[in-house]
């Protein structure tokens, strides 16, 4: 039976769901830890190295993650994922020492995490859209802040009432009810069920010639090998870039809570800045990833990380001018602008590296990006802990910010194909300006 829309937005509803669930059950680790220190009273360094140790299985497990995607599709992922993290969240209640938290919150859901949140999703959403792909995948990781406002409460809210093991076992039902069902809807690309990418019809002999957004012949007809991806300065690039991307993206995340209560606003400011950074990031990735199809996707990852180094600067000026509109300001460059480094993440890596094994080459770039984001964290509270003041990481991360837009202009996505909206300027050029030699094509 044909659907009367293209497929790919149902492709676009399951993820959006599939993030909602999948990235905030993750993230509920923080409403957890609490209790389980009131009721153990381990370290808070042991305790909380369970969901840094996911960090560590989700780095493990992402090139493992490319592979099985290449070699089976999105579905083959995306149930593994259900499994692990829903088998994490229904063995998190039997804990009684700190490895079985390791196990169950660290590894399983770790490694589940990547398979339902950025990373896995990004293996095959960019497949269904081309002329749409930035909007297309800004709705659906959106589905991150509307899961944020929405089943984080309820988490707190049964935690409360019932427990922290009541509600693990809420949350692993929950996702294996709800994501393994819908799960099997997915599939890698649209021409595995007879469509085109933006849901085009099919040229017929009389239909106009498709417009090409090609703009380097050479670099775009290579079959892409992970062994030869490796080889090229643009793969560099772009792991230097995911890597300074996370590590900003988690150095303030992790960090502003704290900050902001040690320079003398209440908890309720501190909570509230960090619960409406989720919510600006429902806007800001949806218009940030639509403004990519029509500027190109390193300009936008340019404006996200102008985003983040607005938002150091303001905590740094927050220490000496401890005033509101600054924490205001600080929270909406984060949200709004920030948070738009996830709608253009697939896209800069497939328009690179488009073949068939752009999953193996992308979970191996995700490896960088992790590291990045596990050493943001720890490298800002080391540099605390040395100096006694978060200036010095908060100014050092402006520096990052600064980096990850420089590495992503290097790799230069919109040299090898063109978003929609910069068409009109590839085909306005000759034939020879659009191609390149193939001696510089391989190098970059």
């Amino acid at each position: 039976m044909r659907l009367p829309f293209f497929y790919g937005w149902i492709i676009i509803a399951v993820t959006f769901v599939t993030m909602a669930i999948g990235v905030n059950a993750r993230t509920a680790f923080s409403l957890f830890y609490p209790p389980i220190l009131s009721e153990f009273g381990w370290d808070r360094g042991v305790t909380a190295g369970a969901f840094s140790f996911g960090f560590v299985a989700s780095g493990i497990a992402s090139p493992l993650i490319g592979r099985l995607m290449d070699r089976s599709g999105p579905r083959a992922v995306m149930e593994l994922g259900v499994v692990l993290m829903g088998a994490g969240f229904l063995l998190a209640p039997l804990t009684t020492q700190p490895w079985h938290l390791y196990l169950s919150i660290g590894v399983l859901v770790g490694a589940g995490s990547v398979c339902l949140g950025y990373s896995g999703q990004s293996f095959f959403l960019p497949n269904w859209f081309i002329r749409r792909r930035g909007l297309a995948i800004g709705i659906a990781f959106a589905g991150v802040g509307i899961g944020s406002v929405t089943l984080l409460p309820w988490v707190q809210h049964m935690i409360e009432q019932t427990g922290w093991r009541t509600a693990c076992t809420a949350i692993g039902i929950l996702v294996l009810v709800v994501l393994a069902p819908i799960n099997l809807l997915v599939r890698k690309r649209p021409e595995d069920i007879g469509l085109l990418p933006d849901g085009d019809a099919a040229p017929t002999a009389t239909s106009a010639k498709p417009v090409s957004n090609i703009v380097d012949p050479v670099w775009a007809g290579t079959d892409w090998t992970l062994r030869l991806a490796l080889r090229t300065a643009r793969f560099w690039w772009i792991a230097l870039g995911y890597f300074c991307g996370l590590y900003i993206w988690y150095a303030v995340q992790v960090h502003q809570t704290k900050f902001l209560l040690d320079i003398g606003f209440s908890p309720n400011v501190a909570v509230w800045s960090l619960g409406v950074v989720s919510l600006l990031g429902i806007p800001g990735q949806i218009w940030l990833g639509h403004l990519s199809d029509r500027i190109g996707r390193e300009a936008v990852w340019a404006i996200s990380c102008a985003g983040f180094a607005v938002c150091f600067a303001s905590l740094v000026a927050l220490k000496y001018a401890p005033v509101l509109p600054l924490v205001y300001l600080m929270v909406f460059t984060q949200g709004a602008l920030g948070y738009g480094l996830t709608s253009v993440m697939g896209p800069v890596v497939v328009e690179i590296f488009q073949g068939r094994h752009y999953g193996s080459i992308f979970g191996t770039i995700m490896l960088a990006a992790l590291a990045g984001g596990a050493a943001g964290p720890w490298a800002t509270g080391l540099l605390y802990d040395f100096t006694g003041s978060y200036t010095a990481a908060f100014a050092i991360s402006i520096v990052v910010s600064a980096l990850s837009a420089f590495a992503i202009w290097q790799a230069a996505p919109g040299k090898v194909r063109a978003v929609a909206g910069r068409l009109h300027t590839l085909h306005s050029r000759s034939p020879g300006e659009a191609s390149a030699q193939p001696g510089t094509a391989r190098k970059r």
